[in-house]
């Protein structure tokens, strides 16, 4: 008899596939718990019951039981003997600074501002506004400028959510002919570090606003180019470094409104020289 596998949720009755779609949520609630607490970090060194992580995490341990049962249920956990949790591989990539940013993303996706965004989605609807400002009283990347750490989050969240692209940007256009890159909105220099990294010869620019750039000198030093990299702090709506022989704007042109591509690409063109390129990811 061949064996059975549940069919996919598709194969479910259409109210069914609905109900699952509106309740899902409750998964993403629960996967950013785990990361809130901090939970893969505190199982990173072996398996251990809820009873004996309630104390120094100070959370009710009943209740923890019955949330790392449901991560079980997800496949983020394993239940051990003695109603013991341990990792697995999907769960070990929710550890602070596992490869792909999962923690971070979940974390700034998770969070009560990002959240708020969505609350407010029949409004945007309704209105074609952001339901982030309305919900903030501020654009996000206002918001950002005044929060730190969702500020930190959501480049982490950037790293991981297009880690394929600078590799492959890196590999499929030609940098060496050029002395200078300017990464401009560059964030902490994921893009450009990869570039770097890939030719030998060309120094860059890395150019974003202050609260943004703080946290690129650490990554620029974990890629090894930090030596080859200037880092400038200002806003794209008032001018960019002038001088480079290239241009990157990535993942920047979908974020604005026509009127503002047009200042942000008015700068880019003033700053370049005659032989220089755009490049727009």
């Amino acid at each position: 008899m061949p064996d059975h596998k549940p069919g996919p949720p598709q194969d479910l009755p259409p109210h069914l596939q609905l109900i699952q779609m509106g309740r899902a949520f409750i998964v993403s609630r629960t996967v950013y718990v785990a990361a809130k607490l901090g939970l893969a970090d505190k199982l990173a060194s072996g398996p251990k019951s809820a009873a004996e992580l309630a104390g120094q995490m100070h959370v009710h341990g009943p209740s923890l039981h019955r949330l790392m049962r449901t991560l079980a249920s997800l496949g983020i956990l394993t239940e051990r003997t003695e109603q013991r949790f341990a990792l697995t591989d999907l769960g070990a990539a929710l550890k602070t600074g596992a490869p792909g940013s999962a923690r971070s993303t979940v974390l700034y996706s998770g969070s009560p501002a990002a959240q708020s965004g969505w609350e407010n989605l029949v409004y945007s609807v309704e209105t074609g506004k952001p339901g982030f400002e309305k919900a903030q009283g501020v654009p996000v990347f206002d918001f950002l400028a005044q929060h730190p750490e969702e500020a930190s989050q959501f480049s982490d969240m950037m790293i991981g959510l297009h880690q394929q692209e600078p590799p492959a940007v890196a590999t499929a256009y030609d940098f060496s002919a050029f002395k200078t890159i300017a990464d401009v909105g560059g964030a902490t220099g994921n893009m450009l570090a990869a570039i770097l990294s890939h030719h030998a010869e060309p120094r860059g620019i890395l150019f974003d606003r202050p609260h943004v750039v703080r946290d690129a000198p650490a990554l620029l030093s974990a890629k090894g180019v930090s030596h080859r990299v200037r880092i400038e702090a200002g806003s794209f709506f008032e001018s960019v470094p002038v001088g480079a022989d290239v241009y990157i704007l990535s993942h920047i042109i979908h974020d604005w409104s026509e009127d503002q591509c047009l200042t942000i690409l008015g700068h880019v063109r003033k700053a370049m020289n005659p032989a220089a390129r755009l490049l727009i990811v």
